[in-house]
């Protein structure tokens, strides 16, 4: 009877040598600036489905097909449903645990008159334990599993963004590709002609052989572009069937490049980023997580108590263990404290808290990413209309060029170098200008992404 008083005497003194002083976590130097860098007239809200500003249904159609289909969005939905179990897992420990046992047992022994004595007996029992969770340690393994959910939560909407605009950035340049495979066409056809009436001056004596040969030459450099382009048509159209989950085979096209709408996005504060991006929340999530982690391990050092009971009957056979059985139970407890273990508990508490430190320098990171992204879209976007707008007055300035020339070399009053110097001119500006309009389209796919794509965290 006197150990108990004895036992309770002795807590504050295992307390008190297996307490460990709280680990801080370090200084933060991550700033949130008070406005972007580059400024944007912008005031349409990023809405949740932002693909469907660009106004192509097949567009649409197709990025519902990743986000159903995608590989990767399968992975991270079953990691998902993982880490939901992994709560149930870290929950059961807040109720107690019950096991059934039935063991028979056939025995002979030695009796107290020296002969041999054979016994049956079988034994049933119903056993219960339970942890009393007195310093947390329960509830902060089912607070970091939690934790640990719904940063696979924004784990998930963070995988669905980046299907989505690689799936739209894709599509883009699918359309890009076309437009430049639709010029590269009607330009060869164009050097078709002029190679045919260069030949046909050459044969009549009016033009040398350079300028047929020139004119040749002009169509087979043109004619190469063709096949590159389907090349590049074909291997952007594989990359796009692996985003949609699909097999390899021609992709369906809605409106054609100059057709879509610019979508114009508003980036609002840098402040409200730190809200909207799927990742940051999953960065924040585990930071969480990890402190919770940190909580456990500390609590590893603390001691433990747990409380047994059983309930059971005996009997010399089953039939008689159902009518007439033999009562049996037991109740009792225990308390486990940690008094040396070489320094495991203590350099396992340590680990957590580097663990907690790493997550804490990841946020970090992941925010200064994400600005760094948003002011790098602004900027292309900014950029590339000045760009665009440029390439459109050189594209309608060398058109006009090209088609003076080719009245001045049909009239005789210039040669055909003069006209296939306009050529080439006006075929890179064409081109150049259909090149800007793809990568201002993606440049603002990538501010979607950027801004989160008009994710909002679940309440």
């Amino acid at each position: 009877m006197r150990r108990r008083p004895l036992l309770v005497a002795a807590l504050p003194l295992l307390l008190s040598a297996c307490a460990m002083a709280p680990q801080p976590a370090p200084e933060s130097s991550l700033s949130v600036p008070a406005a972007w860098r580059t400024e944007s007239t912008d005031a349409a809200t990023v809405d949740r489905d932002w693909w469907r500003a660009f106004g192509d249904p097949v567009l649409d159609g197709l990025v519902r097909r990743a986000l159903d289909n995608n590989g990767d969005l399968r992975i991270a939905r079953a990691r998902l449903q993982e880490y939901q179990a992994r709560i149930r897992v870290a929950d059961s420990a807040r109720l107690p645990a019950l096991n059934l046992s039935l063991g028979p047992t056939r025995a002979r022994a030695i009796g107290p008159f020296g002969e041999p004595v054979e016994t049956t007996s079988v034994v049933g029992a119903v056993q219960a334990s339970y942890e009393l969770d007195l310093f947390g340690r329960v509830a902060g393994s089912v607070a970091a599993a939690r934790f640990e959910s719904l940063s696979q939560e924004a784990a998930l909407d963070a995988t669905a963004l980046a299907v989505a605009a690689n799936t739209a950035s894709s599509y883009l340049t699918l359309l890009g590709l076309d437009a430049q495979l639709a010029l590269a066409r009607a330009t060869l056809e164009s050097r078709e002609r002029s190679f045919e009436l260069a030949r046909h001056q050459f044969e009549v004596g009016y033009s040398s052989r350079l300028e047929m040969s020139q004119a040749e030459a002009e169509l087979h450099a043109t004619a190469a572009t063709v096949p590159q382009l389907e090349r590049q048509i074909a291997l952007q159209e594989q990359a796009l069937n692996l985003l949609l989950g699909a097999s390899p085979g021609p992709v369906a096209r809605g409106a054609d490049l100059m057709a879509l709408r610019e979508p114009r996005p508003a980036p609002g504060l840098p402040s409200e980023l730190l809200r909207r991006r799927p990742d940051i929340a999953q960065a924040e999530r585990l930071v969480a997580a990890s402190d919770a982690s940190l909580a456990v391990a500390r609590d590893a050092l603390l001691p433990s108590i747990r409380l047994t009971a059983s309930l059971g009957a005996q009997g010399h056979s089953l039939s008689q263990l159902l009518r007439s059985p033999t009562e049996l139970w037991s109740i009792g407890g225990s308390v486990l404290a940690p008094l040396f273990d070489a320094g495991r508990l203590r350099a396992q508490a340590e680990i957590a808290g580097t663990v907690r430190d790493r997550a804490v320098f990841t946020y970090e990171s992941v925010v200064r990413t994400a600005f760094a992204e948003t002011e790098n879209a602004l900027a292309s976007i900014e950029g590339l209309h000045r760009q665009l707008v440029e390439a459109e007055a050189r594209r309608v300035a060398a058109n006009e060029v090209l088609r003076v020339a080719g009245n001045r070399y049909r009239n005789g009053y210039a040669s055909y170098l003069e006209e296939l110097d306009a050529q080439r001119t006006a075929f890179t500006a064409d081109l150049n200008a259909l090149q800007l309009r793809a990568s201002l389209l993606a440049a603002h796919v990538d501010l979607y992404r950027a801004l989160g794509g008009g994710w909002r965290p679940a309440p």
